[in-house]
């Protein structure tokens, strides 16, 4: 009996307001994370970009990744991009191809390590996107490192 007298100070009723701002926090972290996501796609589509403007012989390759980049940073939310950027600067991407590519694939590493890490701060459905888009880029990062 004294267990039941415990038990009934205990209410399932929550405040309204605390919901409220439960809410108002969950959206803001969404948002935040969101946002983080569609800078580090655009940041990492620039690189393949300046890869493919320093090595034009490596489109076949890089193409198709940097598409798939391109998708992500637009799913996250980050403003589209033409497929082929007007002038991209070729000075930041390293000299030899090689070097490029090797950039490129540490890049999709450490992004998709970052994205595993922010899934425990994301919604469900915002976690499901990510730990897809963070599955993406460790695909990616693998067939960097494949000759």
């Amino acid at each position: 009996m004294a267990g039941a007298a415990l038990l009934t100070g205990c209410s399932d009723d929550e405040d309204p307001a605390s919901d409220g701002a439960r809410g108002a926090r969950s959206a803001s972290a969404t948002q935040r994370i969101k946002a983080r996501a569609a800078r580090d796609s655009g940041d990492l589509l620039d690189r393949y970009e300046a890869a493919l403007a320093a090595h034009p012989a490596l489109a076949a390759r890089l193409g198709p990744l940097r598409d798939e980049v391109a998708r992500h940073a637009k799913t996250f939310g980050a403003p589209a991009r033409p497929a082929a950027p007007a002038s991209p600067s070729p000075s930041a991407s390293p000299a030899s191809e090689k070097d490029a590519v090797s950039a490129l694939a540490k890049a999709e590493r450490e992004l998709a390590d970052r994205r595993a890490a922010a899934l425990v701060e994301a919604p469900a459905e915002l976690a499901r996107l990510l730990a897809s888009v963070a599955a993406a880029g460790a695909g990616h990062a693998y067939l960097l490192t494949k000759d």
